[in-house]
């Protein structure tokens, strides 16, 4: 998002304001959503104060070549993997905290970090598991709501690199979205509450400073209660997800009515315009789809080809390529 990214009805809104414009963004292609900016330290790759923890990320970045994830990996390397720096970047954490990570050094990370060094390392599910495990808190439970994104889907992700993507657990909670979502829409909010729930947005308010949709749709908020109401059954011990449902009946009526009315709704096609305030107006199809097997939602806007739309995309895709990218030496 962060990385960067800013959206204010991830429900694909029929128009959006304007984002920051491209030379406003920060220069890190992912979002900094726990940690401070990333601080200074040359990875030499040994490791120092090693615990089990330490030695299972070490392992988990050595096999992974930048190429694989997006990253330039010319030159000199004295890291055979990743280095420091770059699963800083990916998981949109402080360089520093990897190092203290690594080191035993960081008491307690959330799971929150946790997720997002699992999906810039690309875990497996049970790996994802070991990690916790390993940083001694709770595995996410079966009846819990998860935000583990595969690293089959995460790989999909990353070759869609022309298409805005972003990507929601069942409970519509923002986990991830790659960099032209994020030049589009702009930065999404820290991670704290409702701050990043998409039925939120539409139901309730729109975060601080999102581009406002001019108009909503019925059927879209229709397909969100029946979203929330499928999530309720398939996963009845997650607090997080009643407490949303409950927060949401007591600040929306129209939530309240169509959750009480058992509604049933689909997510269909939609095309919307987009506002940008670099490359102007956009008029994007909208589709939402699914990883059955890991309960997860992509939301993916495309543009025709030929189009006017189209050009602009792909000049708001240049230009944010030369925002992210490092100062030359």
């Amino acid at each position: 998002m962060g990385e960067g990214r800013r959206l204010v009805q991830p429900a694909c809104p029929s128009t959006f304001g304007a984002p920051r414009p491209v030379s406003q963004r920060p220069q890190q292609p992912v979002d900094s959503r726990y940690q401070a900016e990333a601080r200074a330290g040359a990875d030499t790759g040994e490791m120092t104060g090693t615990t089990d923890l330490g030695r299972a990320l070490h392992a988990w970045r050595d096999r992974i070549q930048p190429a694989e994830v997006g990253l330039p990996g010319a030159g000199h390397r004295r890291t055979p993997g990743l280095r420091r720096e770059e699963l800083a970047q990916l998981a949109g954490l402080s360089v520093d905290y990897v190092v203290r990570l690594e080191q035993g050094r960081s008491v307690n990370p959330s799971p929150q970090v946790l997720s997002a060094v699992a999906r810039a390392l690309r875990l497996t599910t049970a790996e994802r598991e070991h990690l916790f495990v390993l940083a001694g808190q709770a595995v996410p439970g079966a009846g819990q709501v998860s935000d583990h994104v595969p690293a089959s889907v995460q790989r999909l992700l990353d070759r869609l690199t022309g298409t805005p993507l972003s990507v929601y657990d069942a409970a519509w909670n923002l986990i991830t979205w790659n960099p032209l979502w994020a030049v589009l829409f702009g930065d999404p909010p820290p991670p704290r509450g409702t701050a990043r729930n998409a039925v939120w947005w539409s139901f309730v308010e729109a975060p601080a400073g999102y581009p406002q949709a001019l108009s909503r749709e019925t059927g879209h908020r229709a397909a969100f209660v029946s979203d929330l109401r499928a999530a309720v059954a398939r996963y009845p011990k997650d607090a997080g997800l009643a407490a949303l449902v409950d927060a949401l009946r007591d600040r929306s009526g129209g939530f309240a009515t169509l959750w009480d009315s058992g509604v049933v709704g689909t997510h269909e096609p939609l095309t919307k315009t987009v506002r940008h305030a670099t490359v102007g107006e956009l008029t994007l199809d909208c589709d939402i789809l699914a990883a059955l097997g890991a309960d997860l939602r992509i939301m993916a806007f495309s543009v025709r080809p030929g189009s006017e739309s189209a050009e602009r995309l792909r000049l708001l895709e240049v230009l944010g390529s030369q925002a992210l990218a490092p100062p030359l030496a």
